[in-house]
Protein backbone atom coordinates (compact mmCIF):
# COMPACT_ATOMS: atom_id res chain seq x y z
CA UNK A 1 0.00 0.00 0.00
CA UNK A 2 1.69 2.91 -0.81
CA UNK A 3 1.79 6.55 1.27
CA UNK A 4 -0.66 8.11 -1.48
CA UNK A 5 -3.65 5.25 -0.78
CA UNK A 6 -2.86 4.97 3.30
CA UNK A 7 -3.47 8.73 3.46
CA UNK A 8 -6.69 8.37 1.79
CA UNK A 9 -7.98 6.05 4.50
CA UNK A 10 -7.68 8.26 7.22
CA UNK A 11 -10.69 10.49 7.48
CA UNK A 12 -10.35 13.85 8.21
CA UNK A 13 -11.05 15.75 11.47
CA UNK A 14 -13.73 18.65 9.93
CA UNK A 15 -15.81 15.20 8.72
CA UNK A 16 -15.69 13.66 12.09
CA UNK A 17 -16.31 16.90 13.60
CA UNK A 18 -19.65 17.42 11.43
CA UNK A 19 -20.60 13.49 11.72
CA UNK A 20 -20.42 14.00 15.77
CA UNK A 21 -21.76 17.75 16.56
CA UNK A 22 -20.39 19.73 19.30
CA UNK A 23 -18.81 17.47 21.57
CA UNK A 24 -17.37 18.63 24.82
CA UNK A 25 -13.82 17.94 26.06
CA UNK A 26 -12.98 16.82 29.53
CA UNK A 27 -10.46 18.97 30.87
CA UNK A 28 -7.34 16.51 31.87
CA UNK A 29 -5.17 16.06 35.10
CA UNK A 30 -1.95 14.20 35.80
CA UNK A 31 -2.09 11.09 38.35
CA UNK A 32 0.45 8.85 38.89
CA UNK A 33 0.26 4.88 40.97
CA UNK A 34 2.44 4.40 44.05
CA UNK A 35 4.74 1.76 44.04
CA UNK A 36 7.37 0.57 46.27
CA UNK A 37 9.75 -1.23 44.62
CA UNK A 38 13.26 -3.30 45.34
CA UNK A 39 15.23 -3.48 41.55
CA UNK A 40 18.64 -5.24 41.19
CA UNK A 41 21.10 -2.54 41.00
CA UNK A 42 22.47 -1.76 37.42
CA UNK A 43 26.15 -2.32 38.65
CA UNK A 44 24.98 -5.74 40.05
CA UNK A 45 23.32 -7.28 37.08
CA UNK A 46 25.98 -9.03 35.16
CA UNK A 47 27.31 -10.40 38.33
CA UNK A 48 23.65 -12.01 39.35
CA UNK A 49 23.09 -13.28 35.89
CA UNK A 50 26.53 -15.16 36.35
CA UNK A 51 25.50 -16.84 39.45
CA UNK A 52 22.24 -17.76 38.09
CA UNK A 53 24.20 -19.78 35.36
CA UNK A 54 26.39 -21.15 38.18
CA UNK A 55 23.63 -22.39 40.11
CA UNK A 56 22.34 -24.59 36.82
CA UNK A 57 23.32 -28.28 36.60
CA UNK A 58 26.56 -28.02 34.38
CA UNK A 59 28.18 -31.23 35.74
CA UNK A 60 27.58 -33.28 32.51
CA UNK A 61 28.50 -30.33 29.65
CA UNK A 62 32.34 -31.52 28.77
CA UNK A 63 34.85 -29.13 28.88
CA UNK A 64 35.01 -26.56 26.14
CA UNK A 65 31.23 -27.91 25.17
CA UNK A 66 29.02 -25.70 23.23
CA UNK A 67 26.20 -24.25 24.95
CA UNK A 68 23.49 -22.48 23.53
CA UNK A 69 21.42 -19.51 24.97
CA UNK A 70 17.99 -18.91 23.70
CA UNK A 71 17.28 -15.21 23.07
CA UNK A 72 14.66 -13.52 21.83
CA UNK A 73 11.89 -11.48 23.82
CA UNK A 74 11.53 -8.25 23.74
CA UNK A 75 10.91 -5.81 25.94
CA UNK A 76 12.96 -7.40 28.44
CA UNK A 77 15.11 -4.32 30.89
CA UNK A 78 18.71 -4.93 30.61
CA UNK A 79 18.68 -7.93 28.35
CA UNK A 80 21.98 -7.19 26.74
CA UNK A 81 24.01 -6.83 30.05
CA UNK A 82 22.07 -9.88 31.88
CA UNK A 83 23.39 -11.81 28.92
CA UNK A 84 26.47 -10.85 28.66
CA UNK A 85 26.74 -11.63 32.47
CA UNK A 86 25.80 -15.23 31.74
CA UNK A 87 28.54 -15.06 28.53
CA UNK A 88 30.92 -14.43 30.93
CA UNK A 89 30.19 -16.71 33.00
CA UNK A 90 30.03 -19.88 30.38
CA UNK A 91 33.27 -18.59 28.86
CA UNK A 92 34.79 -18.34 32.91
CA UNK A 93 34.16 -21.80 32.95
CA UNK A 94 36.13 -22.58 29.56
CA UNK A 95 32.48 -23.29 27.83
CA UNK A 96 32.10 -22.09 24.67
CA UNK A 97 28.57 -20.31 24.58
CA UNK A 98 26.74 -18.71 21.20
CA UNK A 99 23.53 -17.46 21.27
CA UNK A 100 20.43 -18.36 18.92
CA UNK A 101 17.41 -16.75 18.68
CA UNK A 102 14.48 -17.96 19.82
CA UNK A 103 11.43 -16.05 18.97
CA UNK A 104 9.76 -18.11 16.91
CA UNK A 105 8.50 -16.29 13.03
CA UNK A 106 9.78 -12.72 14.52
CA UNK A 107 11.83 -10.76 12.62
CA UNK A 108 9.99 -11.84 9.23
CA UNK A 109 10.75 -15.45 9.73
CA UNK A 110 14.19 -14.50 8.23
CA UNK A 111 17.73 -15.86 9.88
CA UNK A 112 18.54 -11.87 8.80
CA UNK A 113 15.56 -10.33 10.43
CA UNK A 114 16.08 -12.04 13.65
CA UNK A 115 19.91 -11.69 14.15
CA UNK A 116 18.84 -7.81 13.26
CA UNK A 117 16.16 -8.15 15.69
CA UNK A 118 18.50 -9.00 18.37
CA UNK A 119 21.17 -6.15 18.16
CA UNK A 120 17.96 -3.79 18.21
CA UNK A 121 17.63 -5.50 21.69
CA UNK A 122 21.07 -5.08 22.52
CA UNK A 123 22.55 -8.03 21.52
CA UNK A 124 24.78 -8.36 19.55
CA UNK A 125 28.47 -10.54 19.39
CA UNK A 126 30.04 -7.47 19.93
CA UNK A 127 27.85 -6.44 22.80
CA UNK A 128 27.56 -9.68 24.83
CA UNK A 129 30.81 -11.40 23.69
CA UNK A 130 30.29 -14.20 22.02
CA UNK A 131 28.91 -15.96 18.26
CA UNK A 132 25.15 -14.96 16.92
CA UNK A 133 23.97 -18.38 14.99
CA UNK A 134 21.04 -17.49 13.46
CA UNK A 135 18.90 -19.40 11.17
CA UNK A 136 15.45 -20.79 10.58
CA UNK A 137 16.84 -24.52 10.54
CA UNK A 138 14.81 -26.96 12.68
CA UNK A 139 15.00 -30.32 13.70
CA UNK A 140 12.46 -33.02 14.43
CA UNK A 141 13.12 -34.72 17.74
CA UNK A 142 10.04 -36.45 18.44
CA UNK A 143 6.34 -36.65 18.28
CA UNK A 144 3.68 -35.81 21.05
CA UNK A 145 2.40 -39.12 23.12
CA UNK A 146 -1.42 -38.45 22.29
CA UNK A 147 -1.68 -36.37 19.32
CA UNK A 148 1.19 -37.01 17.32
CA UNK A 149 2.15 -33.23 16.95
CA UNK A 150 5.57 -32.99 15.75
CA UNK A 151 8.00 -31.29 18.13
CA UNK A 152 11.05 -29.28 16.33
CA UNK A 153 13.68 -27.29 17.54
CA UNK A 154 16.53 -25.01 16.28
CA UNK A 155 18.99 -26.68 14.89
CA UNK A 156 21.96 -25.29 15.91
CA UNK A 157 20.75 -25.67 19.71
CA UNK A 158 20.27 -29.05 19.32
CA UNK A 159 23.70 -29.57 18.22
CA UNK A 160 25.01 -28.28 21.12
CA UNK A 161 26.41 -29.59 24.61
CA UNK A 162 23.64 -27.91 26.54
CA UNK A 163 20.79 -25.18 26.16
CA UNK A 164 20.31 -22.95 28.58
CA UNK A 165 16.62 -20.27 27.69
CA UNK A 166 17.21 -16.92 28.47
CA UNK A 167 13.24 -15.13 29.37
CA UNK A 168 10.89 -12.90 31.85
CA UNK A 169 8.66 -14.72 33.49
CA UNK A 170 4.75 -12.90 32.59
CA UNK A 171 1.79 -13.14 31.85
CA UNK A 172 0.90 -14.35 28.33
CA UNK A 173 -1.40 -11.79 26.41
CA UNK A 174 -3.20 -14.80 24.72
CA UNK A 175 -4.13 -17.43 27.70
CA UNK A 176 -3.88 -18.47 31.29
CA UNK A 177 -1.96 -21.15 32.65
CA UNK A 178 0.38 -22.72 35.17
CA UNK A 179 2.71 -21.51 32.80
CA UNK A 180 2.46 -18.16 30.88
CA UNK A 181 5.27 -16.43 28.68
CA UNK A 182 8.79 -17.44 30.14
CA UNK A 183 11.38 -19.96 29.70
CA UNK A 184 8.85 -22.71 28.63
CA UNK A 185 7.60 -20.88 25.78
CA UNK A 186 10.26 -19.86 24.62
CA UNK A 187 11.50 -23.62 24.21
CA UNK A 188 8.06 -24.45 22.49
CA UNK A 189 7.56 -21.64 20.49
CA UNK A 190 10.71 -19.27 20.34
CA UNK A 191 13.15 -22.20 19.85
CA UNK A 192 10.65 -24.15 17.61
CA UNK A 193 11.55 -21.27 15.17
CA UNK A 194 8.49 -20.16 12.66
CA UNK A 195 7.96 -23.54 11.94
CA UNK A 196 7.47 -24.83 15.36
CA UNK A 197 5.33 -21.44 16.06
CA UNK A 198 3.07 -22.37 13.70
CA UNK A 199 2.27 -25.80 14.41
CA UNK A 200 2.31 -24.70 18.13
CA UNK A 201 -0.76 -22.17 17.30
CA UNK A 202 -2.50 -24.11 14.59
CA UNK A 203 -2.93 -27.00 17.30
CA UNK A 204 -3.80 -24.59 20.09
CA UNK A 205 -7.15 -23.82 18.50
CA UNK A 206 -8.08 -27.22 19.70
CA UNK A 207 -5.55 -27.99 21.85
CA UNK A 208 -5.09 -24.51 23.75
CA UNK A 209 -1.39 -23.61 24.35
CA UNK A 210 -2.20 -23.92 28.66
CA UNK A 211 -1.82 -27.55 27.86
CA UNK A 212 0.18 -28.32 25.24
CA UNK A 213 3.16 -25.96 26.21
CA UNK A 214 3.86 -27.68 29.92
CA UNK A 215 3.36 -31.27 27.93
CA UNK A 216 5.90 -30.34 25.13
CA UNK A 217 8.13 -28.46 27.36
CA UNK A 218 8.47 -32.24 29.40
CA UNK A 219 9.29 -33.66 26.10
CA UNK A 220 12.48 -30.98 25.22
CA UNK A 221 12.97 -31.23 28.95
CA UNK A 222 13.83 -35.07 28.45
CA UNK A 223 15.30 -35.50 24.83
CA UNK A 224 17.39 -32.67 24.57
CA UNK A 225 20.09 -31.06 26.74
CA UNK A 226 18.40 -28.24 28.77
CA UNK A 227 20.52 -27.48 31.44
CA UNK A 228 18.13 -24.91 32.63
CA UNK A 229 16.57 -21.56 32.09
CA UNK A 230 17.65 -18.21 33.50
CA UNK A 231 14.25 -16.70 34.20
CA UNK A 232 14.28 -12.96 34.73
CA UNK A 233 11.43 -11.37 36.98
CA UNK A 234 10.38 -6.98 36.70
CA UNK A 235 8.62 -5.06 38.50
CA UNK A 236 6.01 -1.90 38.50
CA UNK A 237 8.40 -0.18 36.80
CA UNK A 238 10.02 -2.65 34.39
CA UNK A 239 12.96 -2.79 36.33
CA UNK A 240 14.90 -6.15 36.94
CA UNK A 241 13.56 -7.31 40.13
CA UNK A 242 14.87 -10.83 40.15
CA UNK A 243 17.64 -13.39 37.85
CA UNK A 244 17.59 -16.89 38.98
CA UNK A 245 18.58 -20.36 37.61
CA UNK A 246 15.90 -22.59 37.05
CA UNK A 247 16.97 -25.98 36.92
CA UNK A 248 15.65 -28.58 34.95
CA UNK A 249 14.04 -30.55 37.65
CA UNK A 250 11.02 -28.99 38.75
CA UNK A 251 11.43 -26.84 35.76
CA UNK A 252 7.48 -26.42 35.38
CA UNK A 253 6.82 -26.33 39.18
CA UNK A 254 9.35 -22.99 39.90
CA UNK A 255 7.70 -21.19 36.91
CA UNK A 256 4.38 -21.41 37.79
CA UNK A 257 5.55 -20.50 41.16
CA UNK A 258 7.42 -17.07 39.49
CA UNK A 259 4.68 -16.37 37.15
CA UNK A 260 2.49 -15.99 40.46
CA UNK A 261 5.35 -13.31 41.65
CA UNK A 262 5.18 -11.92 37.88
CA UNK A 263 1.05 -11.42 38.42
CA UNK A 264 1.23 -9.73 42.09
CA UNK A 265 3.69 -7.17 41.09
CA UNK A 266 1.99 -6.59 37.14
CA UNK A 267 1.38 -2.94 36.29
CA UNK A 268 -2.22 -2.46 35.91
CA UNK A 269 -4.38 0.52 35.18
CA UNK A 270 -5.38 1.96 38.10
CA UNK A 271 -9.44 2.28 37.34
CA UNK A 272 -11.26 -0.88 36.40
CA UNK A 273 -13.87 0.76 34.34
CA UNK A 274 -12.90 3.77 31.84
CA UNK A 275 -15.11 5.44 28.76
CA UNK A 276 -12.07 6.25 26.51
CA UNK A 277 -8.55 4.90 27.02
CA UNK A 278 -5.80 6.58 24.50
CA UNK A 279 -2.71 4.49 23.86
CA UNK A 280 0.10 6.90 22.69
CA UNK A 281 2.02 3.71 21.24
CA UNK A 282 1.57 -0.19 20.96
CA UNK A 283 4.05 -2.62 19.76
CA UNK A 284 5.67 -6.03 19.83
CA UNK A 285 8.40 -4.73 22.47
CA UNK A 286 5.18 -3.45 24.71
CA UNK A 287 3.46 -6.75 24.82
CA UNK A 288 3.57 -9.88 22.04
CA UNK A 289 -0.02 -8.60 21.51
CA UNK A 290 1.26 -5.16 20.69
CA UNK A 291 -1.65 -4.07 23.42
CA UNK A 292 -1.46 -6.07 26.78
CA UNK A 293 -4.59 -7.82 26.73
CA UNK A 294 -4.43 -8.49 30.78
CA UNK A 295 -4.08 -4.69 30.83
CA UNK A 296 -7.02 -3.69 28.44
CA UNK A 297 -9.25 -6.40 29.25
CA UNK A 298 -9.41 -7.45 25.42
CA UNK A 299 -9.06 -10.98 23.87
CA UNK A 300 -10.97 -10.73 20.82
CA UNK A 301 -8.54 -12.67 18.42
CA UNK A 302 -8.02 -15.29 20.99
CA UNK A 303 -9.85 -19.28 19.93
CA UNK A 304 -10.95 -20.87 22.77
CA UNK A 305 -9.76 -18.43 25.23
CA UNK A 306 -11.70 -16.44 27.57
CA UNK A 307 -11.47 -12.50 28.03
CA UNK A 308 -10.39 -10.79 30.85
CA UNK A 309 -13.31 -9.92 33.21
CA UNK A 310 -12.06 -6.16 34.12
CA UNK A 311 -11.40 -3.85 32.92
CA UNK A 312 -14.36 -2.77 31.17
CA UNK A 313 -13.19 -0.01 28.52
CA UNK A 314 -16.08 1.79 25.94
CA UNK A 315 -13.42 2.72 23.61
CA UNK A 316 -9.60 2.45 22.67
CA UNK A 317 -7.63 5.25 20.48
CA UNK A 318 -4.40 4.05 19.98
CA UNK A 319 -1.99 7.06 18.66
CA UNK A 320 1.00 5.48 16.94
CA UNK A 321 3.80 2.46 16.83
CA UNK A 322 6.78 1.91 18.72
CA UNK A 323 10.26 2.35 17.03
CA UNK A 324 11.52 -0.73 17.80
CA UNK A 325 7.83 -3.10 16.38
CA UNK A 326 9.51 -2.46 13.46
CA UNK A 327 6.49 -1.76 11.68
CA UNK A 328 4.97 -4.95 13.73
CA UNK A 329 1.44 -3.62 13.88
CA UNK A 330 -0.40 -7.28 15.40
CA UNK A 331 -2.86 -6.05 18.30
CA UNK A 332 -4.00 -3.24 16.38
CA UNK A 333 -7.71 -4.81 16.41
CA UNK A 334 -8.11 -4.22 19.63
CA UNK A 335 -8.37 -0.36 19.35
CA UNK A 336 -11.36 1.01 17.87
CA UNK A 337 -9.75 4.01 16.53
CA UNK A 338 -6.15 4.63 15.55
CA UNK A 339 -4.33 7.73 14.53
CA UNK A 340 -3.05 8.30 10.62
CA UNK A 341 0.66 7.71 12.31
CA UNK A 342 -0.02 3.96 13.03
CA UNK A 343 -1.47 3.18 9.19
CA UNK A 344 2.12 5.32 7.97
CA UNK A 345 3.97 3.17 10.32
CA UNK A 346 2.74 -0.58 9.37
CA UNK A 347 4.83 -3.30 7.24
CA UNK A 348 2.01 -5.17 6.71
CA UNK A 349 4.19 -8.23 5.92
CA UNK A 350 5.48 -8.61 8.71
CA UNK A 351 2.14 -8.18 11.06
CA UNK A 352 0.60 -10.41 8.52
CA UNK A 353 3.27 -13.40 8.95
CA UNK A 354 3.55 -12.79 12.67
CA UNK A 355 -0.95 -13.41 12.35
CA UNK A 356 -0.56 -16.10 10.41
CA UNK A 357 1.84 -17.73 12.72
CA UNK A 358 -0.07 -17.28 15.66
CA UNK A 359 -3.34 -18.09 14.01
CA UNK A 360 -4.48 -14.20 15.17
CA UNK A 361 -5.72 -12.42 12.28
CA UNK A 362 -8.56 -11.00 13.92
CA UNK A 363 -5.66 -9.01 15.59
CA UNK A 364 -4.18 -7.62 12.72
CA UNK A 365 -7.55 -5.94 11.66
CA UNK A 366 -7.06 -2.31 10.84
CA UNK A 367 -9.93 -0.27 12.95
CA UNK A 368 -11.10 3.52 11.41
CA UNK A 369 -8.18 5.63 11.07
CA UNK A 370 -8.46 9.37 12.04
CA UNK A 371 -6.15 12.53 10.90
CA UNK A 372 -5.96 14.11 14.32
CA UNK A 373 -5.84 13.41 18.14
CA UNK A 374 -8.93 15.57 18.44
CA UNK A 375 -10.29 13.88 15.84
CA UNK A 376 -9.95 10.50 17.18
CA UNK A 377 -11.16 11.36 21.23
CA UNK A 378 -13.95 13.27 19.43
CA UNK A 379 -15.15 10.10 17.58
CA UNK A 380 -14.16 8.13 20.47
CA UNK A 381 -16.44 10.43 23.37
CA UNK A 382 -19.23 10.61 20.63
CA UNK A 383 -20.01 6.86 20.29
CA UNK A 384 -20.23 5.88 24.21
CA UNK A 385 -24.19 7.99 24.93
CA UNK A 386 -24.46 10.83 26.95
CA UNK A 387 -21.57 12.18 28.64
CA UNK A 388 -20.82 14.77 30.60
CA UNK A 389 -17.28 16.41 30.65
CA UNK A 390 -17.22 16.34 34.63
CA UNK A 391 -18.08 12.76 34.76
CA UNK A 392 -16.77 11.11 31.64
CA UNK A 393 -13.85 8.79 32.38
CA UNK A 394 -10.73 9.48 30.42
CA UNK A 395 -7.10 8.03 30.91
CA UNK A 396 -4.29 8.74 28.55
CA UNK A 397 -1.15 6.16 29.13
CA UNK A 398 2.02 5.84 26.98
CA UNK A 399 1.13 2.43 26.43
CA UNK A 400 0.40 -0.94 28.45
CA UNK A 401 4.05 -1.49 29.86
CA UNK A 402 4.81 2.21 31.54
CA UNK A 403 1.54 2.41 33.46
CA UNK A 404 2.79 4.90 36.47
CA UNK A 405 1.86 8.11 35.18
CA UNK A 406 -1.23 9.03 33.56
CA UNK A 407 -3.50 12.08 32.14
CA UNK A 408 -6.59 11.83 33.54
CA UNK A 409 -10.30 13.44 33.65
CA UNK A 410 -11.83 15.54 36.42
CA UNK A 411 -13.64 12.38 36.97
CA UNK A 412 -10.60 10.35 37.65
CA UNK A 413 -8.77 13.00 39.31
CA UNK A 414 -11.61 12.99 42.22
CA UNK A 415 -11.48 9.53 42.88
CA UNK A 416 -7.74 9.40 42.90
CA UNK A 417 -7.79 11.92 45.78
CA UNK A 418 -9.65 9.22 47.71
CA UNK A 419 -7.45 6.51 47.20
CA UNK A 420 -3.96 5.70 49.11
CA UNK A 421 -2.36 3.95 45.89
CA UNK A 422 -2.77 7.18 43.89
CA UNK A 423 -1.52 10.45 44.01
CA UNK A 424 -2.45 13.82 42.03
CA UNK A 425 0.23 15.14 40.41
CA UNK A 426 -1.59 18.31 38.23
CA UNK A 427 -5.00 19.65 38.38
CA UNK A 428 -7.06 19.16 35.48
CA UNK A 429 -7.08 21.76 32.51
CA UNK A 430 -8.07 21.97 29.30
CA UNK A 431 -6.83 19.90 26.39
CA UNK A 432 -4.40 21.54 24.44
CA UNK A 433 -3.93 20.74 20.38
CA UNK A 434 -1.32 21.73 18.07
CA UNK A 435 -2.86 21.28 14.65
CA UNK A 436 -5.18 18.70 16.18
CA UNK A 437 -2.72 17.05 18.06
CA UNK A 438 -2.14 16.43 21.37
CA UNK A 439 0.19 19.55 22.31
CA UNK A 440 1.52 17.43 26.01
CA UNK A 441 4.25 14.84 25.67
CA UNK A 442 3.48 10.90 26.66
CA UNK A 443 2.54 11.05 30.24
CA UNK A 444 5.82 8.29 30.65
CA UNK A 445 8.20 11.51 29.37
CA UNK A 446 7.06 13.86 31.57
CA UNK A 447 9.76 15.33 33.95
CA UNK A 448 9.26 14.99 38.08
Amino acid sequence: MDTLSRSSLAVPEAAIREACGETLLPELGVIEQVWETDPILEEDLAERAATAFESLQLENVPDGGEIALGVGSRGIANLGTIVGGVVAAAQDHGYEPFIFPAMGSHGGATADGQREMLADLGVSASAVGCEIRSSMDVTEIGRTTNRDVPVVADTNAVAADAIVPINRIKPHTDFDGTVESGLSKMLVIGMGKQRGAKIAHDWAVDWSLRNMIPEITAQLLAELPVVGGIAILEDQRDDTALIEGVPPAGFLDREAELLETAYDVMPTLPFEEIDVLILDNQGKDISGQGMDTNVIGRRPFAIQEPEPDLPDIKRIYTRGLTETTHGNAMGMGSADFVHANLLEGIDMPTTLINALTASTTRGVRLPPVVETDRAGLVAALSTIGIVKPETVRVLRAADTMHLQRFYASTALIEEARQRDDLRVIEEPKPIQFESGEFAAPSPHEMGG
